[in-house]
């Protein structure tokens, strides 16, 4: 009996040397090296995992640029520009400047622009929210008000305004990741350029909707009414299914859009006053011809 055991346990231990072996080799003969640069690109960017950069983290951001050697495509909006320069200088690569961006809120339609129609009762979830209904105030586009951004948001650039029922970001905090925008079901956040001076011109509305049935559900939507392609000298502004875009790289930041919007959904952000032109300025004589 005891013989027995013994040849159990010899032939068991036989068998698990054999096995570990068997498994080293295996190992050796498989195992993927990976390229130290790695790492050291890893512990340079900012540790954030917001997926700002289009793949899954800063781990696989490492990766990709130090397999493809190419800084172009991939960049890290969290670290911005002097991260890049700093992966770039150690990898010896060349860098492009990033132009800052800022996520945008379009959607005006506030407690006050848009009355609330019905009462939505249900969890506390924007995309749950827009399955469900069309939203309060019936514009079937507009900001549901649930804060899904807002807990998306790892920077705490976005609060839930409780007067406006309106997120609102916070510029100096946001760093542009996108996390706000992939989490809003309609589309009302806009990742956009900061623009000179921190001034940015857009439209604070997407509702499709024609012109009557747009404004009956929010005083400041969007009409189509194509005021603002008329005055642009730039081409910036296009007209799509009732509703205008102003794009950002072809705007020259010259207001005059803003001017003639009858329902005033164009936003100008972080320009000075304008100067009111007095009614008693004396126009030049023009001399008569005879």
């Amino acid at each position: 009996m005891g013989q027995t055991i013994l040849y159990a346990v010899i032939t068991l231990s036989a068998l698990g040397v054999i096995a570990a072996v068997i498994l080293y080799f295996i190992a050796q003969k498989f195992k993927v090296i990976e390229d130290p640069c790695i790492e050291v690109v890893n512990n340079m960017l900012p540790g954030a995992n917001c997926g700002g950069c289009g793949v899954a983290g800063c781990r696989a951001l490492a990766e990709i640029i130090v397999k493809t050697g190419d800084l172009s495509v991939h960049k890290c909006p969290v670290g911005g520009n002097d991260i890049m320069k700093q992966i770039g200088s150690y990898l010896g690569l060349h860098t492009v400047e990033m132009e800052p961006q800022v996520a945008v809120i379009r959607c005006a339609g506030s407690h006050a622009n848009a009355p609330s129609k019905i009462l939505y009762e249900g969890a506390e979830s924007c995309a749950f929210a827009h399955y469900l209904s069309a939203g309060e105030s019936g514009c079937p586009n507009s900001c549901l008000g649930k804060g899904d951004c807002v807990r998306l948001c790892q920077f705490d650039a976005i609060i839930m305004n409780n007067t406006t029922g309106l997120p609102e970001v916070s510029a100096d905090k946001c760093v542009a990741c996108g996390a706000c925008e992939k989490a809003c079901p309609r589309s009302v956040i806009e990742i956009r350029p900061r623009g000179k001076k921190d001034r940015r011109i857009y439209i604070s509305c997407i509702n499709i909707e024609k012109g009557a049935i747009a404004r009956k559900n929010c005083t400041t939507a969007c009409i189509g009414c194509g005021k603002c392609v008329k005055e642009c000298t730039f081409d910036a502004i296009s007209l799509i299914n009732n509703l205008a875009y102003i794009d950002a790289d072809k705007c020259k930041l010259c207001r005059k859009c803003v001017a003639v919007c009858p329902t005033g959904s164009i936003i100008e952000l972080n320009f000075p006053p304008r100067k009111e032109r007095s009614d008693n300025t004396e126009k030049p004589e023009q001399a008569v011809t005879v």
